[in-house]
């Protein structure tokens, strides 16, 4: 009976501040953007600092077409972005947007060789540099390795952050999934994007929630109960929420060639990717490579990202883990006091 009072008792606070909460209380993305360019649905956001460069090369944040970029920003004390820039880095993000049907045809040549390589020459001029910095993460991780091959005279560093490399590594149920071809578990891609045109964010959801469908769909709710009373934590955990169900579409034809090229038939890492009539080698990639990835990702398995150091032609790789999954390296406090640090340090080291 007592255990029963004091849940009616966290309930009924629960939904005191439910009930006080507003829209803006809830906010997600708190570090102030100046918008440097805009192509299609695409923007390219440059991150506003209180403190001086410190560094001379800016670094270009390139996050994946799913979910939205501003996890790396999710709230003041747990923002990669703003801990970059107490620690004097310049930084600046690509926002895909929104694609809608108009969209379903663009390629990864137009992502990689259109608007990628577009920002990066935004930024070049804006900076008078020949390269800057890269910094991908998950899929973003992937195009920036494909955009480092074809593009290393514009590269200087290159940072990949939980980011997938061997698409055929055994654990994972996504990557089984994603390489099946017989069978009940087959993934019929190109029945997929003719019959949809483009995938819709919510199917996408709920294949990540199947990941972990107990985990993800039911126990958190039931977490929940635990802190729906304390106003910091549930507004944590609404901003989680909020980020998670805000899901783009994906372009019809660019999800068919990354399903297909890379997680069914692996042609990164057999050189046989090509992208605008151009091959993908990252025996090109001969810049200094930070690899960063997480323990306990069940997304990106590490074995996948760890593989990048047998293909890569790079004599300046480093490794760099955390004790994490693939959400965690993001928000997790104390991955905050270490990750940004850890990032600035090793680029310190190779200033011009």
């Amino acid at each position: 009976m007592q255990e029963f009072t004091e849940l009616l008792q966290k309930l009924v606070k629960g939904i005191d501040i439910s009930s006080r909460l507003r829209e803006e209380d809830v906010q997600i993305g708190v570090t102030p953007t100046e918008e440097i360019y805009r192509e299609d649905k695409v923007v390219l956001y440059r991150f506003n600092s209180k403190v001086e460069h410190s560094q001379n090369i800016p670094i270009l944040i390139v996050y994946a077409l799913v979910n939205r970029p501003y996890m790396v920003d999710l709230q003041e004390e747990r923002s990669l972005v703003a801990n970059l820039l107490k620690l004097g880095l310049d930084v600046y993000l690509i926002d895909w947007g929104y694609p809608t049907r108009g969209d379903r045809w663009l390629t990864l040549d137009d992502y990689i060789n259109g608007y990628i390589n577009n920002c990066v020459d935004v930024i070049r001029k804006r900076h008078n540099l020949e390269q800057i910095n890269l910094l991908g993460i998950c899929q973003g991780g992937t195009f920036s390795l494909c955009y480092s091959s074809l593009y290393p005279n514009k590269v200087k560093n290159l940072i990949t952050m939980v980011t997938p490399v061997d698409f055929h590594i055994n654990q994972g149920l996504f990557n089984v999934w994603g390489r099946s071809t017989v069978g009940s578990q087959a993934m019929d891609v190109d029945l997929m994007v003719d019959t949809l045109g483009n995938i819709p964010g919510d199917f996408l959801n709920f294949t990540f929630i199947m990941l972990k469908p107990f985990q993800l769909g039911i126990k958190k709710y039931i977490d929940l109960l635990e802190i729906i009373d304390n106003e910091e934590k549930f507004v944590n955990f609404l901003r989680m929420e909020k980020w998670i169900f805000d899901s783009p579409d994906q372009a019809g034809e660019t999800f068919r060639q990354f399903i297909k090229d890379f997680y069914k038939e692996n042609k990164l890492i057999k050189g046989e990717i090509e992208i605008g009539g151009k091959r993908v080698d990252l025996g090109n990639i001969r810049i200094p490579v930070l690899n960063i990835y997480a323990t306990q990702d069940h997304l990106v398995p590490p074995a996948s990202s760890l593989a990048l150091e047998k293909y890569i032609g790079s004599q300046d790789y480093t490794v760099c883990s955390f004790p994490v999954g693939h959400i965690g390296i993001y928000v997790s406090s104390k991955v905050q006091q270490n990750l940004p640090p850890t990032i600035v340090d090793w680029l310190k080291v190779r200033l011009p």
